[in-house]
């Protein structure tokens, strides 16, 4: 998916946080469009062609530009499934590489490390992706916050070296995996494996995604709705307050899809095995 920009909301604490994300070097083939200097080559649009100034610069004013518009803390460098065989691949940036004495491995650093500085040049807090911290997290920037999505053990992993966190680990909270229940949803911990208290506290919040593979404006509501809730309340409680009886939360659960249902959203049954399939048969909005 080419999610080159995003809005990003996240839950920290009992609030909605928004920051905006522009994801380089990798997930930007469509800039190339406007600037086809930016592809290493018409074969090899992505990642971003680290060899050449251009590219920094045109980040440097896409960022100028954003800046005006979101005055947030955070701003979201992406940074994952960044896949640099191409760059190896590409002459100019072979010889490139090879006259700086790096790797695929170097080259995806560099890319990350000079969008960061960018970053805070205009006061902003890096986010990026784990993949940035799994593959340099001695590199990075002390502020950076890292995303995990790939699975659990990333935030206790990234609080314990200083590192801020944003949950949203794929197996529980990515929209698109439709397979996923309510329940699953509603039990997974941000803060999991992590004790000490002061790294909670590292913990910013999470955030439940939902990415456009197989959405559009026909079915999106319906894979969001009710099983974001799920993780709202999770990220809106102390733990100490939430319920831990399956019987108690889910008659809130498909009340709150009832009331959505009423107001025009097309949220899903609570109760179905795969998100946004059909009701098992007509009735209430309550038991379907």
């Amino acid at each position: 998916m080419d999610d080159a920009f995003e809005i990003v909301n996240y839950a920290k604490l009992r609030g909605i946080h928004v920051m905006a994300e522009v994801d380089v070097p990798g997930h930007a083939e469509s800039w190339g469009i406007g600037y086809p200097d930016l592809w290493p080559s018409p074969s090899c649009r992505e990642p971003l062609d680290v060899s050449k100034n251009f590219t920094f610069d045109l980040i440097s004013g896409i960022l100028a530009d954003i800046r005006k518009i979101f005055p947030f803390e955070l701003f979201h460098l992406g940074g994952d499934e960044v896949h640099t065989d191409c760059w190896n691949s590409t002459p100019h940036v072979k010889q490139w590489l090879q006259d700086h004495n790096f790797t695929g491995k170097d080259a995806y650093k560099y890319f990350v490390l000079r969008a960061q500085e960018i970053a805070i040049s205009f006061n902003w807090t890096p986010v990026n992706w784990e993949e940035t911290f799994n593959s340099f997290a001695a590199n990075l920037n002390p502020k950076t916050v890292v995303h995990n999505w790939l699975g659990s053990g990333v935030c206790p992993k990234a609080v314990a070296k200083g590192f801020k966190c944003i949950y949203s680990n794929q197996g529980f909270w990515y929209l698109d995996h439709l397979d996923v229940p309510w329940d699953s949803v509603y039990y997974a911990d941000p803060i999991e494996g992590i004790t000490d208290a002061s790294e909670k506290k590292l913990v910013l919040g999470g955030e439940v995604c939902m990415w456009a593979e197989t959405a559009d404006p026909s079915n999106v509501l319906q894979t969001i709705w009710p099983r974001a809730a799920a993780a709202a309340e999770r990220l809106w409680s102390d733990v100490a307050t939430l319920s831990s009886t399956y019987s108690t939360v889910l008659p809130r659960l498909e009340n709150f899809r009832c009331q959505l249902t009423r107001r025009g959203v097309e949220a899903a049954p609570v109760r179905n095995t795969y998100a946004r399939t059909a009701p098992s048969g007509p009735g209430s909005c309550y038991k379907q």
